[in-house]
C-alpha cells in the first residue's frame, strides 16, 4: 500500500525512519522550482543527484551529544534523509541549479527546449478566387 501511494504521489520515504522532506514545488516561467525544508542540516550533508529521470536528495541532521545533557523533550527528528522524485520528460536535467539558505534547498529546473510552449503559424495560399456570375 505505501509503495502506491509514494509512487502516486511521487515521494519515497526514507526506510530507515519513515521521515519525509517537506516540499513545495512549481513551475515559474520556463522553470520548475522545487524547495525543500532542511532546518538545522549541514549544508556539507546535502547531495543532490539525477540518475536517469530520478532525482535524489540525501541530508543529515545530526545532534551534538554530551554527558552533560539531561533531555526534558526531544522532538526534532535527527539522522539521515532522503526523498526521490522522477522527474517528466519536459525538464532540462543537465541545467538543474541548485542553493542552500535559511533552512531551505532550492533547486531551479529549466525546462527542455523541446517542452517549450511555441507558436505554430499557419499558412495559406494568399490567392483569392472570383466567383463568375453565370449566365
Amino acid at each position: 500500500m505505501d509503495r502506491a501511494l509514494n509512487s502516486v504521489l511521487g515521494q519515497m520515504l526514507s526506510p530507515a525512519r519513515g521521515q519525509t522532506m517537506p516540499m513545495d514545488l512549481y513551475r515559474e516561467g520556463e522553470n520548475f522550482v522545487l524547495n525543500v525544508d532542511l532546518p538545522g542540516v549541514d549544508p556539507a550533508s546535502i547531495d543532490v543527484d539525477v540518475e536517469d529521470r530520478t532525482l535524489t536528495i540525501r541530508a543529515e541532521r545530526r545532534f551534538e551529544e554530551s554527558e552533560d545533557i539531561q533531555w526534558l523533550a526531544r522532538e526534532r527528528q535527527t539522522g539521515a534523509f532522503a526523498r526521490q522524485l522522477t522527474l517528466g520528460a519536459g525538464a532540462a536535467m543537465d541545467n538543474i541549479n541548485a542553493s542552500y539558505a535559511d533552512g531551505v534547498l532550492s533547486l531551479t529546473i529549466p525546462m527542455a527546449e523541446e517542452a517549450k510552449p511555441r507558436k505554430i503559424e499557419v499558412s495559406h495560399s494568399g490567392q483569392q478566387g472570383a466567383i463568375e456570375q453565370g449566365s
